[in-house]
C-alpha cells in the first residue's frame, strides 16, 4: 500500500530562482508529485543553493500542511542511563556504579505527568537487570495516574532488548504494553540503516533490519511510530539518502509512520567530529527529508538539537513540526545540547510565528487541539 497524504493546496504555484541548474529537473519531479531517487537526494544535500532547496521544500510542505506548523506539551522521560551497550555516539550511556548513573523508581516518573501534557515519551538506557515487568509497571501507573495522557514509549532498539535479554518476543512486549497503555514508539535506535556505520559505532544493537521488522509488527499491531536519522557524523550523504528511501518504503508497506525527525548528532564528549555539523548542513537534511519521504506527512525540526532559532528557520525548509516542550529530557543536554531545557507553550507558538506559521497544539497522534492565532 502507497498511503495517499491529503492535500492542503494541490493547485500551489511558486516562482522559483534555482541557481544551482542540477535542480532543475529535481524541482520539476517535485511540481509533478514524482518520487526523487537516491542520486537526486544526494545533489540535494551537496547543492550549494541552500535558497533553492529550501523553496522546493517549503513548497512541497505547502501543499500538505500550508502553513500550520504543529506541537505538543509533553514531557520526555528518561528513565535510566544505565546501558549495556557501549555505542560509539552516546554521551548518554553509563555502567553500573558510574558516578553520574542514575535510576528512576516510578514514584520519580510519576513526578513528570501533570495535567497540562498531551504526551509522555519514554526512552532510556538497556538495563542490564531491570525485569520486563517493571517496563509494563511504568507505562500503567502513568496510565492510571492520567488516562487523558498519551504514552509513547520504547525504542525498537529497547523492544529488541527485551527479547534478547528476558525471551519477550515483540509481538508479545508490545501487546502487553499496549494492554497497559502504550499508544505509539518513538523512532530512535535506527541510528544510520548503513551497515558500515552500524559495525563502526554501534555494534551490539538492533540493526537495520531488526528495526524495520519491530516498527512493521508495531504497526500491523495498530501502534503507530515515528522514524529518524542520526547524521553529522561518519555517514555519508549516500548513507542518509539510502536510510530515507528504506523508511519511504516501509511507509509504502504499512502506512504506520506518524512522523520523521532529523537528529543532529551531539559532539558531546564523543567527538567523532571535532565541531556540530553546519546549520546548513541541518536545513539541507531536513529539506532533504521532506523531498524524499513524500508519504510521511509531518517532518520535525527538532529544537533540542538543534537549537530554537535553526530549528525555526527549519520551519520554512519542510519541517512542520517542532515537537514539544519537552520538560526534563536527559539523552541530547548529556551531550551538551545548547537548547534550554523546556519551552513553555507560548514560546513554542512564538517560535513558530517567528517563521511566519500559524502554530497548532496536537496531541501525540497529530489530532488538533488548538490553533493559535497568526
Amino acid at each position: 500500500m502507497v498511503p495517499i497524504l491529503e492535500v492542503a493546496d494541490p493547485n500551489l504555484q511558486v516562482d522559483l530562482n534555482i541557481s544551482d541548474k542540477r535542480l532543475f529537473p529535481i524541482w520539476d519531479k517535485v511540481q509533478a508529485g514524482e518520487r526523487l531517487s537516491t542520486s537526486e537526494g544526494v545533489t540535494l544535500l551537496e547543492s550549494d543553493d541552500l535558497a533553492g532547496v529550501g523553496r522546493m521544500a517549503d513548497f512541497a510542505k505547502k501543499r500538505l500542511t500550508g502553513d500550520k506548523v504543529y506541537f505538543v506539551l509533553n514531557r520526555h522521560v528518561n528513565p535510566t542511563n544505565i546501558c549495556v551497550l557501549s555505542c560509539k555516539f552516546c554521551d548518554f550511556a553509563k555502567k553500573p556504579g558510574d558516578k553520574d548513573a542514575y535510576e528512576m523508581s516510578i514514584e520519580e516518573i510519576l513526578d513528570h505527568v501533570d495535567e497540562d501534557i498531551h504526551e509522555i515519551h519514554i526512552v532510556g538506557g538497556h538495563h542490564p537487570t531491570w525485569p520486563f515487568e517493571y517496563y509494563v509497571e511504568m507505562v500503567k501507573a502513568i496510565h492510571e495516574k492520567a488516562p487523558h495522557v498519551q504514552i509513547k514509549g520504547f525504542t525498537a532498539s529497547e523492544i529488541d532488548y527485551f527479547q534478547r535479554r528476558w525471551k519477550v518476543s515483540p509481538e508479545e512486549s508490545l501487546a502487553i504494553l499496549k494492554e497497559a497503555g502504550l499508544q505509539s514508539m518513538p523512532g530512535g535506535g535506527a541510528e544510520v540503516f548503513s551497515s558500515r556505520v552500524h559495525k563502526i559505532l554501534l555494534p551490539g544493537k538492533a540493526n537495520a533490519d531488526r528495526w524495520a521488522e519491530i516498527h512493521k509488527t508495531a504497526h500491523r499491531m495498530d501502534i503507530p511510530t515515528n522514524c529518524t536519522l542520526l547524521y553529522g557524523h561518519i555517514e555519508t550523504y549516500e548513507e542518509r539518502i539510502e536510510h530515507l528511501i528504506r523508511l519511504r518504503n516501509i511507509q509504502d508497506e504499512t502506512g504506520g509512520f506518524l512522523a520523521f525527525i532529523p537528529l543532529e548528532y551531539q559532539v558531546g564528549m564523543t567527538k567523532l567530529r571535532p565541531r556540530h555539523t553546519p546549520a546548513m548542513d541541518d536545513l539541507k537534511m531536513i529539506a532533504a527529508a521532506r523531498l524524499m519521504l513524500d508519504n510521511i506527512k509531518y517532518i520535525k525540526s527538532y529544537w533540542v538539537m538543534l537549537g530554537a532559532a535553526t530549528a525555526s528557520i527549519g520551519l520554512n525548509f519542510g519541517a512542520n513540526d517542532l515537537d514539544g516542550t519537552i520538560g526534563k529530557e536527559r539523552i541530547a543536554h548529556a551531550a551538551l545540547a545548547e537548547s534550554p531545557a523546556g519551552q513553555a507553550r507560548e514560546s513554542m507558538a512564538s517560535s513558530i510565528r517567528d517563521a511566519r506559521r500559524i502554530p497548532v497544539e496536537r496531541d501525540a497522534l497529530y489530532n488538533e487541539i488548538k490553533v493559535y492565532d497568526y
